[in-house]
């Protein structure tokens, strides 16, 4: 799998803790770190996200204090389906249900061994095109378009 990992300031911490383990996970083809000291949430949330609309990245990883503000940056990109998650239930939901393609993860909110403990599970999820939620995400998909 492509990733593309990236943190402002704010959770350079935690983004430095799952990149060791990402960089040592045979799963992982690749890895770009675009974090940059100053940067901030919403550029690189944008740049992230365009690596994975334009094709150039599989699936993205971005921190920030709570998540949050990531994937609302994130989702600014057309394409894009951005999910915070730092349970076990949201974070196969994004991806199964969702067909999310980048993680968002605060920081302040979830310790770096937890974190990673999703993350791991969240490298091998794919996204069920034939459950009741595939239609749904058809939908988002054409509202975007200018479709809907």
């Amino acid at each position: 799998m492509r990733l593309v990992i990236a943190a402002p300031a704010n959770g350079v911490e935690l983004k430095n803790a799952l990149k060791a383990h990402l960089q040592a996970d045979a799963r992982v083809q690749s890895l770009l770190d675009l974090s940059a000291p100053e940067g901030t949430y919403p550029q690189l949330s944008f740049a992230a996200a365009q690596e994975v609309a334009a094709g150039r990245a599989d699936r993205a990883i971005l921190i920030c204090g709570t998540g949050v503000g990531t994937a609302i940056a994130a989702n600014k990109v057309r394409g894009i389906r951005a999910a915070t998650a730092h349970d076990l239930l949201t974070l196969r939901g994004s991806v199964e249900n969702y067909d999310a393609q980048v993680l968002c993860m605060g920081q302040n909110v979830i310790a770096a061994p937890a974190a990673w403990a999703l993350v791991d599970i969240w490298l091998d999820l794919r996204h069920d095109t034939g459950s009741s939620y595939a239609p749904k995400v058809g939908e988002i998909a054409a509202f975007e378009r200018g479709e809907g």
